[in-house]
């Protein structure tokens, strides 16, 4: 081999991926331990797991609540159910984009006074979670709330900080991070797949 083939495979190897590749960066053991890590993160801040409501936001975001409190009732000895909270309808982009089916919204526990822990799968600009925020206010006033993701992937739009982060994963905006779950894809899983255009806003 030449010293300009050499070199011509050097450049490659340093080509980001092409549109299309996906590469997988949590396998399922990751993830099962990033979620043990964080629900033992969330029982140490808040003592009282009873003042606790857990409310993933559709749609796996709910999947990883249910596992969440999973885990809390084999540490807490009792029985801790996790709910889910629509967001469809508080989010900012409705009019520029076409209507969304509405997700299901199941509150486990009066929310008054109570601490209430947002899970989603993925955080990237803050807009889906400044919605949950607005969708809390309506159905009453918690002591506090806290947020809880799988992935932090950056580029925030909105001043919104996680309190408990499995994974921070550094990406450009030209590549999607998908999260797939048993409960809905088959497996467990999270991806990075180069794309030719932006992704969606989380």
């Amino acid at each position: 081999m030449s010293a300009s083939d050499d070199v011509a495979r050097a450049d490659k190897l340093h080509e980001p991926p092409a549109a299309g590749a996906a590469r997988t960066v949590l396998d399922e053991q990751d993830i099962s331990r990033a979620l043990t890590r964080i629900t033992h993160e969330i029982l140490e801040r808040n003592r009282d797991s009873a003042g606790l409501v857990l409310l993933g936001i559709p749609t796996r975001g709910v999947h990883l609540a249910r596992r969440i409190a999973e885990r809390m009732s084999e540490v807490e000895g009792r029985e801790i159910a996790a709910g889910a909270l629509d967001v469809t309808m508080y989010r900012d982009d409705l009019r520029m984009k076409p209507a969304r089916a509405l997700e299901h919204t199941e509150i486990p526990d009066d929310i008054d006074g109570k601490v209430v822990v947002l899970i989603d799968d993925v955080l990237f600009s803050g807009r889906t979670i400044r919605a949950a925020l607005d969708a809390l206010t309506e159905l009453g006033r918690p002591r506090a709330v806290q947020l809880a993701v799988l992935i932090d992937r950056g580029h925030r739009e909105l001043p919104i900080r996680a309190d408990f982060v499995g994974k921070n994963l550094p990406t450009s905006l030209v590549e999607r991070v998908k999260v797939s779950l048993a409960e809905t894809d088959g497996l467990d899983a999270v991806t990075i797949q180069a794309m030719a255009t932006n992704g969606g806003t989380a």
